[in-house]
């Protein structure tokens, strides 16, 4: 599959993290990027576009990243979803793991962690 086949969402309530996130994975030469600024946003686009990979905040208006983690591998158990959240508590790391999310980034974001997490998920 070429980097052009690639569908990636961004869930962000923040639009400077969402900007930022798409400007890495567009460096990284990925351009079918769909951005969302809540939870319930995410789940609705996951169900419509099918992306192959989720990057998801945590903390967000209307829908958690927890709870939209968990709607999200209800649909679809394959569903690959990696939480970028500052918030790094045990509890939230724990809940949205056991949610089904695969990885997890800390706040501010490593453009080379988010590559290497990314190229994991698409292999």
């Amino acid at each position: 599959m070429s980097k052009k086949d690639i569908k990636l969402l961004v869930c962000d309530d923040s639009i400077l993290a969402r900007k930022s996130i798409t400007a890495m994975l567009n460096s990284f030469g990925y351009d079918n990027i769909i951005e969302v600024s809540n939870g319930e946003d995410a789940v609705n686009r996951y169900k419509e576009e099918k992306p192959d990979v989720v990057f998801l905040d945590i903390v967000m208006p209307v829908k958690d990243g927890i709870t939209a983690t968990r709607e999200i591998r209800e649909f679809d158990h394959e569903a690959k979803i990696v939480v970028i959240s500052s918030v790094g508590t045990q509890t939230h790391l724990r809940e949205v793991i056991k949610a089904g999310a695969k990885d997890f980034i800390q706040k501010p974001v490593d453009k080379d962690l988010l590559k290497q997490i990314l190229d994991n998920n698409l292999e």
